[in-house]
């Protein structure tokens, strides 16, 4: 097969109704390389850059229960920066950059399912100042071009 390694893939294919930062952006700890005296960061095998996640929910309305909450791996040289918060929302509209997904099988569980891994170089600001949303807001968006 042709497809080896990450699948590059558009922010929008991922989160079509948008996503939000629910909590820190954090080290990934790279758990062969640790003790427990040493926390050691995990970096990407390819760049070698260091590995952050960032946990984020998805704004899907039709998300399912344990699928509504994601962890987005962040390859970048210095700790990213969320986007600040809206006001009267409780969490950060962010949109990803560069990102890939990668399929795995998750054996953690009863059964085997199907996972993927997402990836990204960084975090920004939804385009254009405005939160990602559904339907509605693509067509506030179509209004607001007009």
């Amino acid at each position: 097969m042709a497809i080896n390694g990450p699948i590059p893939v558009d922010f929008g294919a991922v989160f079509p109704h948008g996503a939000y930062v629910i909590g820190e952006v954090v080290p990934e700890v790279d758990f062969d390389s640790s003790t427990k005296e040493n926390r050691v960061q995990k970096r990407d095998k390819t760049s070698g850059l260091p590995v952050w996640q960032v946990p984020v929910m998805d704004a899907d309305p039709d998300a399912r229960k344990g699928q509504r909450e994601v962890t987005v791996k962040v390859i970048a040289d210095v700790q990213p920066v969320p986007p600040e918060t809206v006001a009267s929302l409780p969490f950060r509209p962010v949109e990803f950059t560069d990102m890939t997904v990668t399929p795995y099988v998750d054996t953690n569980g009863a059964r085997p399912r199907q996972a993927f891994s997402l990836r990204a170089s960084g975090l920004r600001k939804p385009s254009g100042g405005k939160m990602a949303t559904g339907p509605a807001g693509k067509d506030q968006a179509a209004k607001d071009a007009a």
